[in-house]
């Protein structure tokens, strides 16, 4: 369903993944989701794939342009030497490239992204807030001590999952984001669903999916989106 894409960053040069309706009419509104940790692996193309078998065109850009891993300890390695200016040009390059694709219905577009990306997916939606008119952060966290977004920039309207045993951004972070949002003028809301782990939906990671709580929030996030941006 999806192909790699290459696209400008400003500065020279960032690709990532993108998936198209294959539904007869092949358009929707753009969706920018953001990887994990793991840098853009198998499992954030199958996302996008998900995304446009419900009806956006969705893409993913590739952070680490073409690393990736499945160990821990390189991931937190990727993670941190991450350069946060790069990449916000890289996600503005996807910004552009998404909005003037012709598959794209409308300017403003949506932006997920998981763990690492669930943060970065917040800090996108305050660097670039005319872009974007729904967020969901899936238990998204910030690592970097120094990215701290002006929420008050953010426009877009924010729905997160977040995770009741998550010991890296536990329920007390999620509660507290969500109040300083809102206290920003933020509408948002923070669900933190019980019972579940951190990256609860990552299938590829049996020792923490979850099933029918994946299915749940895949849902009510596809709903939310689609009330957002069609």
């Amino acid at each position: 369903m999806g192909s790699d894409v290459d696209f400008s960053n400003g500065n020279g040069g960032a690709g990532g993944y993108l998936a198209v309706p294959d539904d007869g009419r092949g358009t929707g509104p753009g969706l920018i989701v953001i990887q994990e940790w793991w840098g853009l692996v198998p499992h954030i193309r199958d996302v996008c794939d998900r995304f446009a078998a419900e009806g956006f065109v969705a893409l993913a850009p590739d952070l680490y342009h073409g690393e990736t891993t499945t160990e821990p300890d390189e991931a937190g390695k990727l993670m941190m030497a991450l350069n946060l200016d790069q990449a916000v040009a890289d996600m503005s390059g996807a910004i552009a490239f998404l909005q003037e694709h012709p598959a794209t219905t409308s300017d403003r577009l949506g932006v997920t992204g998981f763990c690492m990306g669930g943060g970065l997916a917040l800090v996108l939606a305050a660097e670039r807030p005319a872009a974007f008119a729904a967020c969901v952060p899936w238990y998204g966290l910030i690592p970097w001590e120094h990215a701290q977004p002006e929420w008050s920039n953010v426009q877009a309207k924010v729905r997160g999952n977040f995770a009741a045993d998550d010991g890296f951004f536990g329920p007390d972070q999620a509660a507290a984001l969500q109040q300083t949002l809102r206290d920003a003028g933020v509408d948002a809301e923070l669900k933190v669903w019980p019972g579940v782990d951190h990256a609860f939906f990552n299938d590829t990671r049996p020792e923490v999916h979850d099933a029918a709580t994946s299915a749940a929030a895949w849902s009510e996030t596809v709903a939310f989106l689609h009330a957002e941006l069609d």
